[in-house]
């Protein structure tokens, strides 16, 4: 059985050693092709990765010529496959060290949810010995390899925190220190490595070294980008200020230490709107480094173990708590605030039972302005997947487009179907570049980053158009964009809501987006929307 190894220099493994790979074409077709493990990688997209954009005419012969030439060095033990409209290669789990990585750190995570830290960390510190040094290192300077990296080292980072959590909850704070400060260092605008490092020196028993640590990364945020640091380092310099007694605990400081992915799905009473739920909020889990928790307004545990089970808890690090002491209100708004503000997460579903004469939901603008994270607002109904034509992103350019891109495309690609990218004819964005390039430079944005093919299509820039080439969509996921607007099309997101479909509206904020150009950052709070008679 042939080990392929992609946490470090490209390598590939058989029975009896090491086998030789050819030149840097090579070894870059067979990196796309682990990158996309089992799925069919098109000739298209392998000829745009290889020669980063500016294929020549003869690039589909040169990419059947490494093929060929990758099946010879790789012999009859490789399940490397031809299938339209490109290749696909067959691996196991246990074939791919990335894959390896990915279900040992899954392991930890459930063992540390449990208490089990001793356990967490032997998983965890086999999951990081796969790393060899820096992901493709032998393709660094290749285009489609710096996006890959990018995303492989943020999952490093994330099963770093977790090894940290675990030695912190063993008492190792102490020897965690040094590394820990090392980390911050590397890393001055992590926070999750600040807040480990305040914590560490404060149960050392050095409270102003750990005062200090948060008064340079505050420093760094608001020198560097004019922002305060999140709530989880606020929160932690005022626990240590009034030296809480939960600090001093053995375990990580789950309240404080938040896992910097976070997904809460807070829950109303009455479950009618669970399955529309669960078919956005399952692809969302399944991406590296997220886990999930479960909230309800109101006690119901026979819900929460049903919605534990239609999740594949075997992919998605799984974590189901019924918070239903903390919340004392009668209103929902408070409670969902109060959710975020406990756990200082990433995004907020919730249900918002209506839609005003904006096409907004009825609390939208109250939670938006109260909550310490981003929000998200559920008022939609089931999702037939095997439905419709795909994901419809209607695209201008402006960073909540790129937001909507970005979530469209994981969509698209965790479900298997197609995606769509509408722009308006008339649109000029910054750089005014026109509307077909604009989606041309999208689509390979897409391609390169997460895999999937974005059809563009070119509509007239009218709300009835775009609503009616939305139509057929299994579901349409639009920007609150300004560009939108500057174009006279602020009646087009109005007309994608009233669609028979449903759609959901992506508002960007701070998160670095995988998508965007240099220089945008983006972070998603994402509604569903239902059509409304």
């Amino acid at each position: 059985m042939l080990e392929f190894r992609i946490l470090g220099p490209l390598e590939v493994v058989g029975p009896e050693g090491p086998i030789r790979l050819g030149g840097p074409k090579q070894r870059a077709t067979l990196a796309i092709l682990l990158l996309n493990a089992n799925r069919v990688v098109s000739i298209d997209r392998l000829a745009d990765e290889l020669y980063a954009g500016r294929a020549p005419v003869t690039a589909a012969t040169q990419v059947h010529r490494q093929i060929s030439e990758l099946r010879k060095a790789l012999g009859v033990d490789a399940r490397l496959e031809t299938r339209a409209p490109g290749y696909v290669i067959h691996v196991a789990a246990e074939q791919l060290d990335l894959r390896r990585f990915e279900r040992l750190t899954e392991d930890a995570g459930q063992a540390l949810a449990r208490g089990e830290a001793e356990p967490a960390f032997a998983l965890q510190r086999d999951a990081l010995e796969l790393w060899r040094g820096p992901p493709l290192a032998d393709l660094e300077h290749e285009p489609f390899a710096q996006v890959a990296t990018g995303r492989l080292e943020e999952i490093l980072l994330a099963a770093l925190e977790q090894r940290l959590d675990a030695e912190l909850a063993l008492g190792r704070h102490r020897e965690l220190v040094g590394e820990l400060d090392e980390l911050a260092a590397q890393h001055p605008l992590h926070e999750p490595f600040a807040s480990r490092l305040m914590l560490a020196l404060y149960r050392s028993g050095r409270q102003g070294d750990a005062l200090d640590v948060y008064r340079r990364t505050r420093a760094t945020l608001s020198d560097g980008f004019g922002i305060e640091p999140g709530r989880e380092l606020h929160e932690l310099e005022r626990a240590i200020l009034n030296h809480d007694a939960f600090l001093d605990g053995g375990g990580a400081v789950t309240r404080a230490v938040a896992p910097p992915d976070q997904l809460v799905l807070v829950l109303p009473s009455g479950d009618e709107r669970l399955e529309a739920l669960l078919t956005v909020a399952e692809p969302l889990a399944m991406l590296p480094g997220r886990s999930l928790l479960i909230a309800r307004l109101l006690p119901d545990e026979t819900l929460l173990a049903s919605t534990a089970a239609a999740l594949n808890v075997r992919r998605a690090s799984l974590a189901v708590e019924a918070r239903t002491a903390a919340f004392t209100t009668l209103d929902p708004v408070d409670d969902a605030v109060r959710l975020a503000a406990a756990y200082d997460v990433r995004l907020v579903l919730l249900d918002a039972p209506g839609l005003d004469e904006n096409g907004f939901p009825a609390d939208l603008a109250a939670i938006v302005e109260r909550a310490p994270a981003d929000v998200g607002l559920l008022a939609g109904s089931h999702i037939e997947w095997g439905s419709g034509d795909g994901v419809c992103v209607p695209f201008a350019g402006g960073e909540h487009d790129w937001a909507a891109l970005e979530l469209g495309a994981w969509l698209a690609s965790s479900r298997g179907i197609a995606l769509r990218l509408l722009g308006a004819q008339a649109n000029v964005v910054r750089g005014r570049r026109d509307a077909s390039r604009l989606l041309a430079d999208a689509s390979i944005s897409v391609q390169r980053a997460i895999g999937v093919d974005a059809v563009p299509q070119l509509v007239e820039p009218d709300p009835a158009a775009l609503a009616e080439a939305a139509e057929g969509a299994t579901i349409v996921v639009t920007g609150l964009s300004a560009s939108w607007r500057r174009e006279g099309l602020g009646e087009a997101r109005r007309a994608l809501v009233r669609r028979t479909g449903p759609t959901l509206l992506v508002h960007n904020g701070l998160r670095p987006s995988g998508l965007a150009p240099a220089g945008s950052r983006t972070r998603f709070t994402w509604t569903i929307e239902s059509a409304r008679d």
